[in-house]
């Protein structure tokens, strides 16, 4: 509890223990903001670190979205040296947004980094199912993993292959709720897998998608 207090209290952050590029310089930083987009950036990560397991990944969560601006345009806001420091410079970010893309990139508009893809509301969608909301704006796991592949050539036929699985998937889902009008059981029941090595924390939070992936519980692992 006390590390998520300290996280919200400071507004913005990188999640360690979803983490994976302690020991150097990430190849791809995975951002969010709000519940429904952090459960699906969560499962992306989830699912690049079990396919992809040599892939440097940093995920940050963004509590206080003025964060994102300059210090010198909001009191909340960033300076450029610990922006850097947690976006990076020049790295793909790929950040999960629960309201209008563009919004995240005018109040990063200054900033050094320019490799910002941002995936939020597009106004798609009608009266499905919750996760197929988030597949038609592109803001579900599968999309996300295929963002990421997309910015990385260096993944070549690794990511080619993974790319293809997840196009499958997307597939498997839509023919999925056609039948059933619900989405499938490794959505809706979807949790964090604690990360094997010890150096790697529990989750802090539980999300449950059966709620709509919102926020149920914050707890801190002692082990």
């Amino acid at each position: 509890m006390d590390e998520a207090v300290v996280h919200c209290t400071e507004g913005i952050g990188i999640w360690q223990w979803a983490s994976n590029d302690q020991e150097g310089e990430p190849d791809v930083v995975m951002a969010c903001c709000g519940d429904t987009p952090t459960l699906e950036i969560l499962a992306a990560v989830s699912i690049l670190r079990q396919h992809l397991p040599d892939l440097k990944i940093r995920v940050i969560n963004v509590v206080d979205l003025m964060k994102l601006q300059s210090s010198s345009e909001h009191p909340h806001g960033l300076n450029e040296t610990d922006y850097d420091s947690l976006f990076t410079k020049d790295k793909h970010i790929v950040f999960g947004f629960h309201g209008y893309p563009w919004l995240v990139h005018r109040l990063t508009y200054r900033r050094t980094n320019r490799n910002l893809h941002v995936r939020g509301y597009i106004e798609e969608g009608t009266i499905t199912t919750a996760f197929d909301i988030r597949v038609q704006n592109d803001l579900d796991r599968f999309h996300l993993v295929q963002d990421v592949i997309d910015r990385l050539p260096h993944l070549g036929s690794k990511g080619a292959y993974l790319k293809q699985t997840m196009q499958n998937k997307l597939i498997e889902h839509k023919q999925y709720i056609d039948k059933h009008g619900e989405d499938m059981p490794e959505i809706r029941n979807w949790k964090w897998a604690r990360a094997k090595r010890k150096k790697e924390a529990e989750m802090p939070i539980q999300l449950n998608e059966e709620n709509g992936g919102k926020i149920l519980a914050v707890h801190v692992s002692g082990s």
